[in-house]
């Protein structure tokens, strides 16, 4: 990865850290997409400590549309190349939140925020050769079976799994999308399931639960350095440099359920999106 530039989101924790620390030891220039400064600066002086290049940083709130819009400005001001675009950062919640945009907030951060974040970039992405867009979605996509847009903001009834599972399915949908838009352009677009890790994700909810599960739960449960190994695989072997369009589990191509391949949901789900984030994808303008 040297001279390759990565840009990529919940750098500061995880498997995003893992993976931030591992690209930088593979030579990369990063730009860390994050909402806590004091982390991301931490990170940032432990990437130059191990001999990596300086990132930079950019202030990014993912429950904040407006923020997104910032961050992407910032990037596209700069007009460098975009070589890896890894939309890593998610959020659980164990009751329903919503965000300053008036969005159910884990389908606001997980899929709504990376949607309009790889819009925005699109045209860096395009300009640059052989550039990827990696998802990091779920198992969790199994725990639904359609997005539910009768509730799909869940205002009437929330359930934490569903709606996740449902964040992570629309992850799932939009890299199918996106990768056939995008057929016949020098660029690839997959999503991943990382396994069951032991990160710090769903302890923002407080409680005893949320303080103690992890503790309780990490001796069957991978590291962030063995669950980011598929996030580093999409975004840097060449054994994938021509796929794309699909999803992998432990560095290989999983079949998926059919409602996360059907074609008529995953261009509902682009519809509604675009409309929620108020961005319309326009691939004949972005070249």
């Amino acid at each position: 990865m040297q001279g390759k530039h990565i840009v990529i989101t919940g750098p500061t924790a995880g498997i995003g850290h893992s993976a931030s620390l591992e690209f930088a030891r593979r030579g990369a220039q990063l730009t860390l997409l994050c909402r806590n400064l004091e982390k991301a600066e931490s990170l940032q002086r432990d990437i130059v400590a191990q001999g990596g290049l300086r990132p930079d940083i950019i202030l990014m709130d993912m429950a904040e549309l407006g923020s997104v819009r910032r961050a992407a400005e910032a990037l596209l001001a700069k007009a460098e190349p975009l070589n890896v675009l890894l939309n890593n950062a998610g959020v659980v919640n164990t009751t329903r939140k919503e965000t300053v945009d008036g969005y159910e907030e884990m389908l606001a951060v997980n899929h709504f925020a990376p949607f309009l974040l790889t819009g925005l970039l699109m045209p860096l992405l395009l300009k640059t050769p052989q550039a990827r867009v990696v998802n990091v979605s779920s198992h969790a996509h199994t725990f639904v079976k359609g997005m539910g847009y009768e509730d799909m903001q869940a205002e009437k009834n929330f359930r934490t799994f569903r709606e996740y599972g449902r964040s992570k399915l629309a992850n799932i949908l939009f890299t199918k999308h996106l990768s056939e838009c995008l057929e016949g352009q020098d660029i690839t677009v997959n999503c991943l399931h990382p396994g069951a890790v032991a990160t710090s994700l769903g302890t923002q909810n407080g409680g005893f639960l949320s303080r103690n599960l992890p503790r309780l739960l990490k001796p069957f449960f991978r590291s962030p350095d063995q669950g980011a190994q598929t996030s580093i695989y999409l975004c840097c072997s060449d054994e994938v440099a021509a796929i794309s369009g699909e999803y992998f589990a432990n560095c290989k191509r999983k079949i998926l359920k059919p409602w996360a391949c059907d074609a008529a949901e995953a261009s509902r789900l682009w519809t509604y999106t675009e409309r929620c984030v108020d961005f319309e994808y326009s691939f004949s303008t972005f070249g």
